[in-house]
């Protein structure tokens, strides 16, 4: 090994965090990532959109219309996969279905048993840092464990009675149904622009670091929705989902761009939010709402993850509205305080959890020409 080599593993903490409040970070944070296929982007918002539809569709005229929330959960299972082959998409389209659905259960049933708030995001933590595990070991891609964990996150209020667990749990399966054949049916429409498609893969680590990384995930969310509990704040799980949001960032620089974007973004969408639940929409305008906001917010995400924040804001703020329509009067203002505070742990967290190798990388990458 080098005396330069030797250098670069003893770099600090302190000077890592430097490294990540720099003009070319800002730069990093703003530019826009050129996408594989536009087309396929708009095929695969095309399928969560109307997966959510046909599964909210459906349930609204059954006598279970009072879940409506539990199936566009489950429909999101189509948010996966969508640069894989059609048989391995169906595979991964089932397999991520099935951790929403058990994400819910195990939320459901804590909630039954009586588990205390603290012991339900306690446990929130532990599926976040479960599925990020599985979906790391699975190569299920993106958009990773967040999906799963905001599913669970929805499942956290009172459930009275088995019934309640059964109905909630089935609800969010059926819509892991209707995202399945929704996307079996569509899934021709893209075989032709797969073919020849190069998208790089992620690289498989090894598995003890998929565990230290699922380790970190958990403990992060932990912390952040024990702070915004002890706060006082009413969703404390929005404030989990804003750090792991960060720390699913594969290095440092990614950590640091996805922070700040998720606040740019969450800032301007909870505006949006707000102006769109001041007019008091009727039930299906909102679910109109979400769906519309679900096709943007697969079509630009890839570009800036910014532009999928202010989508993706007001559509899981219209969908808790939905689910519960006593908590809209404050919901932007807490959404954007929590998210803010999430990151803010999630950064730290990246920082001093961070392993030697992450801090060469970090300081390689700030050396490297900007055009590389």
């Amino acid at each position: 090994m080098s005396a330069t080599d030797d250098t670069m593993i003893g770099i600090s903490r302190r000077k890592t965090a430097r490294h990540l409040l720099t003009r070319r970070q800002l730069r990093e944070v703003m530019a826009l990532t050129p996408q594989p296929s536009f087309r396929i982007a708009l095929i695969a918002g095309a399928q969560a959109a109307l997966s959510v539809l046909a599964a909210t569709l459906l349930i609204g005229a059954s006598p279970w219309s009072h879940l409506i929330g539990f199936p566009a959960l489950g429909a999101l299972a189509s948010l996966f996969g969508r640069y894989a082959p059609a048989r391995r998409r169906a595979t991964i389209v089932t397999v991520c279905a099935a951790l929403l659905t058990g994400g819910v259960l195990l939320s459901s049933l804590a909630s039954w048993a009586g588990a205390s708030p603290a012991e339900q995001l306690l446990l929130l933590a532990l599926i976040a840092g479960g599925a990020t595990l599985a979906i790391a070991h699975w190569r299920l891609g993106v958009p990773g464990a967040i999906i799963v964990t905001f599913a669970s996150a929805g499942a956290l209020g009172p459930a009275a009675s088995w019934h309640v667990v059964a109905e909630q749990t089935l609800a969010t399966a059926a819509g892991g149904v209707v995202a399945w054949v929704v996307c079996r049916m569509t899934d021709r429409l893209r075989s032709a622009e797969l073919d020849g498609l190069t998208v790089p893969s992620a690289p498989h680590r090894p598995f003890g670091h998929e565990v230290i990384a699922a380790g970190r995930i958990a403990a992060g969310t932990a912390t952040a929705a024990l702070i915004a509990q002890a706060v006082g704040w009413p969703h404390p799980s929005w404030a989990a989902i804003g750090a792991m949001a960060v720390l699913q960032g594969s290095h440092l620089h990614v950590t640091m761009s996805r922070a700040l974007q998720r606040m740019a973004g969450t800032l301007v969408g909870v505006f949006i939010a707000w102006a769109v639940l001041t007019q008091a929409p009727p039930l299906w305008g909102l679910i109109a709402a979400v769906v519309l906001f679900q096709f943007i917010t697969e079509v630009v995400i890839g570009y800036n993850y910014a532009l999928g924040q202010i989508t993706v804001t007001p559509m899981a703020l219209i969908m808790t509205y939905v689910a519960a329509p006593a908590t809209a009067v404050d919901m932007p203002v807490e959404r954007a305080l929590e998210t803010v505070l999430g990151v803010a742990l999630g950064i730290a967290f990246a920082v001093l959890f961070s392993t030697a190798d992450d801090r060469v990388h970090l300081a390689r990458h700030r050396e490297r020409p900007r055009s590389a």
